[in-house]
């Protein structure tokens, strides 16, 4: 019987951290932030980098089996089942500012953490059904273009100045999260336009999905409104934007300075594995369902989260992601570390 799947359960903690944090009162309402921010950044250091690769049987074997599926088809009703606790209580428990600004930001890592890290797993699967639930899962972070950027931008970009996602040598993350979300959103509206104009179809037109994402946000903002109050939707978008700028932090460090060769027809070269940062820290790798394997997702993006690799060619993080986002909390010891990895690098390829 298969129960390595089993580990990947780990991840439901953050939602159950959040839930006590949602609760409970004074410093304890920062638990999902010590979580996720203090206690696994500080495990990873005790914890080496796991470079084994599955053999060819057992990536079949995994890649069919439908129970790593099942777990993330979970996560959406955990995730709206925690969303909508949080709007209904939110505003009528007694908070202090301390408080609130805990319970809020425990709303916003989960939103990153599941729904936007999810949606980003389940948006490259073929299946109708699991594409709708990704869709579903960016509603709970009201980044529902991200879809459309990120599957048809991102991977065909990256790693070059045409994409807004791709962090610059010397880019400062604060400055790279207005560069990220500003023009990913323009970005994510030309495609779909572009999209609307080949099948022949007004931009203005329930075709354009950028269109149908921006009243399904809409609506479901009413909705929060309408149910719970002014104060509980703002505190939601608060959460919603936490979550977003986990996500375009994330964006951040995995291909921070890192770039593709321009050919002299224009085209750049094919996305390889060293075109992203890659983690092989345990933890980082189960609590984001492998997002930290990120070379080999951007190599084929069509391989499961269960079955992604390790290649030797890829430049590897010295540490998972979560302490690599605190690290990009400081730019300048940011820059000595990674100029230092990425100078190294460049001397490798030479």
């Amino acid at each position: 019987m298969n129960i390595r799947f089993l580990k990947y359960s780990i991840v439901f903690i953050i939602p159950f951290v959040a839930y006590f944090s949602i609760n409970t009162s004074g410093w304890w309402t920062f638990s999902t932030a010590i979580l996720v921010y203090a206690l696994l950044p500080f495990l990873e250091l005790f914890f080496r980098a796991d470079q084994k690769n599955l053999d060819q049987a057992q990536e079949e074997l995994l890649a069919k089996d439908r129970i790593y599926d099942y777990l993330l088809y979970l996560v959406v009703p955990v995730q709206f089942a925690l969303l909508f606790y949080f709007v209904s209580v939110i505003g009528v428990i007694e908070s202090t500012p301390l408080e609130l600004t805990g319970r809020i930001l425990s709303m916003g890592i989960t939103c990153g953490a599941l729904g936007i890290n999810v949606a980003h797993e389940l948006g490259h699967r073929k299946n109708k059904f699991e594409r709708f639930l990704a869709k579903s899962l960016l509603l709970s972070s009201l980044y529902m273009h991200f879809y459309i950027e990120h599957n048809r931008g991102h991977h065909k970009n990256v790693s070059t100045h045409e994409d807004p996602s791709s962090a610059r040598r010397g880019e400062w993350v604060f400055f790279f999260w207005f560069r990220s979300m500003i023009m990913g959103y323009i970005s994510a509206w030309k495609i779909e336009t572009a999209q609307m104009k080949k099948k022949g179809y007004s931009s203005i037109s329930i075709h354009n999905e950028m269109l149908r994402f921006q009243l399904i946000q809409l609506a479901f903002l009413v909705l929060i409104y309408w149910g719970f109050g002014y104060m509980p939707m703002i505190y939601f978008l608060v959460a919603a934007l936490i979550g977003i700028i986990q996500l375009e932090t994330v964006n951040y460090i995995e291909h921070y300075g890192l770039s593709r060769t321009q050919k002299e027809t224009g085209q750049y070269e094919r996305v390889q594995p060293w075109h992203s940062w890659n983690s092989n820290h345990t933890l980082g790798r189960l609590f984001l369902f492998e997002l930290s394997r990120h070379s080999d997702h951007h190599f084929l993006a069509s391989r499961k989260y269960q079955i992604l690799s390790h290649h030797e060619a890829s430049p590897q993080m010295p540490t998972g992601y979560p302490g690599m986002m605190l690290l990009s909390m400081v730019p300048p010891l940011w820059f000595v570390v990674m100029h230092n990895h990425i100078e190294r690098i460049n001397k490798e390829k030479a």
